[in-house]
């Protein structure tokens, strides 16, 4: 029987992955660049982040984040650069939208690996989603029961929540690019590219609280 808590944890977990951000972005990108196929690489990667992100919570890397400014700036400087190498490669965009998908039905240059690595490493180098796992999780953890259950389970639920929220995001993208023509396309990288921008720029500005 689904409890309530699990109920509330979803509705929570679906407004926060349903705002965009950058691995959502990233399946929206690789959805206009690849079509749905293709992008499904970089879901899995994100998906798979979801669990790091939560196991590293549970073990307690979140509250070390939290404590240390150290380590905090190590991973948001990490995060905050790579973003903003991404951004950049968008940005820098010229009409590659039709090369691309011509190459990845050609099997060509952009692999799945690297597809699923760069929307893993979007989301393990980001400072932000520890903090907010260590924040959120315990919200919906019974103390009195044993937790590794419990974590997995919400670790469960919020990776299929992502999954389905990317899904909508790469097929609005291949959407897109069947309507856009070539010049279009790019526009859309080249906004995905700035928004990636921008969050990379909050990232170095980002601060954890005061313990």
């Amino acid at each position: 029987m689904i409890s309530v808590t699990l109920l509330a944890f979803a509705a929570v977990a679906f407004i926060g992955i349903a705002t965009p951000g950058p691995t959502v972005l990233l399946a929206l990108t690789n959805g206009s660049r690849y079509g749905m196929r293709r992008a499904l690489p970089g879901m899995i990667g994100a998906v798979l982040s979801d669990f790091v992100l939560i196991g590293a919570v549970a073990l307690g890397l979140g509250a070390l984040l939290a404590a240390s400014e150290f380590w905090f700036s190590v991973v948001k400087w990490l995060g905050a650069a790579y973003l903003a190498f991404l951004g950049i490669q968008m940005l820098r965009s010229t009409g590659s939208i039709g090369r691309a998908l011509d190459d990845a039905q050609a099997g060509g240059r952009t692999t799945a690996k690297a597809i699923f690595t760069k929307s893993f490493l979007v989301a393990v180098t980001n400072p932000k989603g520890y903090l907010f796992f260590s924040a959120f999780l315990p919200q919906f953890i019974d103390p009195s029961a044993p937790q590794a259950q419990q974590y997995m389970l919400l670790a469960l639920v919020f990776a299929a929540i992502d999954f389905m929220v990317m899904v909508g995001y790469a097929a609005l993208g291949a959407q897109a690019v069947r309507v856009l023509k070539t010049s279009g396309a790019v526009w859309l990288d080249r906004i995905c590219g700035g928004a990636l921008l921008a969050l990379a720029g909050s990232l170095a500005f980002y601060r954890r609280a005061a313990s």
